[in-house]
């Protein structure tokens, strides 16, 4: 499932591609907007909220997409070969005539009211990023039911919206805590630096093409701010745990663990992080 990360750079290729400029074609491919025709109007932003994204088209409308598992949406160059999967899976197609932007298995596709947007976004908690952000409402959330897991809490996006199954592994880790320790456990301090440290993550995220956590990543992923360059290292080693099952910890040693949970897989080091597991 996409992070908060990918959706807002999805969400700034959009904007980039779409925002006013006149829809030439349009092509929902979903039963209920079928009949929908939105060529003529002016694409006047693309917004990301937590995992969602609000395209707000002139007249009122916003297209609201959620990429779940598996969605993509694809920018092309008008004239450019469509590459993101065959034809039967394409539920949306937007172009004017600079750019054509193709969405790909969208689970979730609905035309609304921009009026009526809170009806699909407002059950959210604050936005890690988002002008929304607010770490103390976030914290309370987050808390409100001690005895639940760890990382269900983490992923539930009515506590704070952003964070999905790469991030919870990676901030159990950090808080060392497994993902299925009682919420309501972790100490206080532990808790409120678990909430700076998701915003800290996903902010120092949200222009790398490739995802790190542990701050060591390929030189040529490094954002162009000014700060020095990491050494470049080997693969799997910009992340702590997700995706390490039988890789020695970079903390300690030990083999990274696996535990499989509704076909989402969870990972842990057993020696460094303290609580139940499977």
């Amino acid at each position: 499932m996409p992070e908060g990360d990918t959706v807002l750079q999805t969400a700034r290729r959009l904007h980039t591609a779409l925002a006013g400029q006149i829809l030439t074609h349009s092509d929902l491919r979903v039963p209920r907007l079928a009949t929908v025709d939105l060529t003529g109007r002016e694409v006047l932003d693309v917004t990301p909220r937590g995992k969602h994204l609000l395209t707000r088209i002139e007249g009122g409308l916003t297209l609201h997409s959620h990429l779940r598992m598996d969605g993509a949406w694809r920018v092309f160059a008008a004239g450019e070969r469509w590459r993101g999967g065959p034809d039967h899976q394409i539920r949306a197609v937007l172009g004017n005539r600079a750019h054509t932007a193709v969405g790909y298995r969208l689970p979730v596709l609905d035309l609304l009211r921009t009026s009526d947007e809170e009806k699909v976004v407002g059950h959210l908690g604050p936005d890690l990023l988002g002008p929304d952000w607010d770490p103390g409402t976030a914290l309370r959330n987050l808390l409100s039911d001690p005895d639940r897991p760890l990382g269900e809490a983490l992923l539930d996006q009515r506590n704070l919206a952003g964070i999905g199954n790469v991030f919870k592994c990676e901030l159990c880790f950090m808080a060392r805590a497994t993902p299925w320790l009682p919420v309501g456990e972790l100490p206080a301090t532990t808790a409120r630096l678990l909430v700076s440290t998701a915003k800290q993550l996903l902010e120092a995220n949200r222009d790398r093409p490739t995802r790190t956590t542990t701050g060591r990543t390929p030189a040529a992923d490094t954002p162009r701010t000014g700060a020095r360059i990491p050494t470049r290292v080997r693969p799997q080693e910009h992340l702590y745990v997700y995706g390490r099952e039988r890789r020695s910890c970079l903390r300690c040693g030990t083999p990274i663990r696996k535990a499989v949970d509704a076909d989402r897989p969870t990972y842990w080091c057993p020696h460094c992080q303290a609580g139940p597991t499977p």
